[in-house]
């Protein structure tokens, strides 16, 4: 495993991080503390969880469940050796407060993040996605303390435009706030123009590392699907990504491209995907997430994957216009 500097800090973090969204949905407890005991086995130092994690999983999962089951694995562990990031933003209890970016829904959902993780420190902690409602000074101030208190020790933002994360930035100029250093974009071969088309230059330009999320377009490009064999294999939201992607014929075009590749370097055609995704400028640590720990396997060769300039103008070139 390779590590990589977060950004323009001094902390560093594996070239790929464990996602947890599964947790206590498509992956149940022993089985998600055997994938994060192989996660570390195979270097991977940097996890990434959301305090809402996971609501969507059934009637009876109201969020947090990602972060209990981490909290029990974790108090085994060398906290020090791991990097551990989780969000804020959605909603967790009943009432107007119960969602947000105030400073009072986030000092109340950072205390119980930290108690279902079972830590004293949060490593990244990440606003979720933008609350137009909350005044982004407000929001920054209230992340600032968290830093200065020693509950976190860095801040990153998840889902923003770059016009906002900017904004951002100049805000934490100005009062002299902690900083955005860290963008969690969705980004993939078949997923490029949201996060390439600005945000890509600016994170370039103000040191923002990125950890790019469904790396892998919800397992299209685990290689699971073909031409011949569209039928989708999914859970949850990503089904209407899966659709489209499985009704693209050059989607199928992109994934064919990279598997050419990968059997010229004898690896799975989802260590190319994150291989290219790795080459490219900013990019800190994409977020993959396993059921198994078979699945996890497959995925942690990826950072040692080096991919030449003809193949990665290869695969630019097929996957221009996503």
């Amino acid at each position: 495993m390779q590590y990589r500097r977060l950004g323009r800090t001094g902390l560093k973090v594996s070239t790929l991080c464990l996602g947890t969204m599964n947790f206590s949905w498509s992956a149940d407890e022993p089985t998600s503390h055997s994938i994060m005991d192989a996660a570390l086995d195979a270097g991977i130092n940097f996890f990434d969880t959301a305090d809402m994690y996971s609501y969507w999983a059934s009637d009876a999962h109201k969020g947090g469940e990602s972060e209990t089951i981490i909290g029990s694995w974790l108090k085994r562990k060398d906290r020090r050796q791991i990097v551990l990031a989780t969000k804020v933003r959605g909603k967790l209890w009943d009432g107007p407060n119960g969602e947000g970016l105030s400073r009072s829904h986030i000092f109340h959902a950072v205390e119980d993040s930290l108690r279902r993780l079972q830590t004293d420190y949060i490593d990244l902690y990440q606003v979720h996605y933008p609350d137009d409602e909350t005044p982004l000074e407000e929001t920054l101030s209230a992340l600032d303390d968290l830093v200065r208190s020693g509950k976190v020790r860095y801040i990153g933002a998840s889902n923003y435009p770059a016009w906002l994360l900017m904004k951002a930035l100049w805000i934490s100029d100005k009062y002299g706030y902690a900083r955005f250093d860290s963008l969690q974009p969705h980004h993939s071969l078949v997923h490029r123009d949201e996060y390439e088309r600005e945000l890509r230059d600016l994170c370039v330009d103000q040191g923002i590392g990125v950890i790019p999320y469904s790396p892998l377009a919800a397992g299209f490009l685990t290689g699971k699907y073909s031409r011949q064999q569209r039928h989708a294999d999914t859970t949850r939201a990503d089904s209407g990504l899966i659709k489209r992607l499985l009704a693209d014929e050059r989607a199928f075009d992109v994934l064919e491209a990279a598997q050419s590749i990968a059997g010229a370097h004898g690896v799975p055609v989802a260590q190319v995907a994150l291989a290219w995704q790795l080459a490219q400028p900013a990019m800190t640590s994409p977020i993959i997430g396993a059921r198994s720990v078979a699945q996890l396997h497959d995925l942690v060769g990826a950072s040692e994957v080096k991919l030449s300039s003809e193949e990665i103008a290869r695969l630019n070139e097929v996957s221009q216009g996503y």
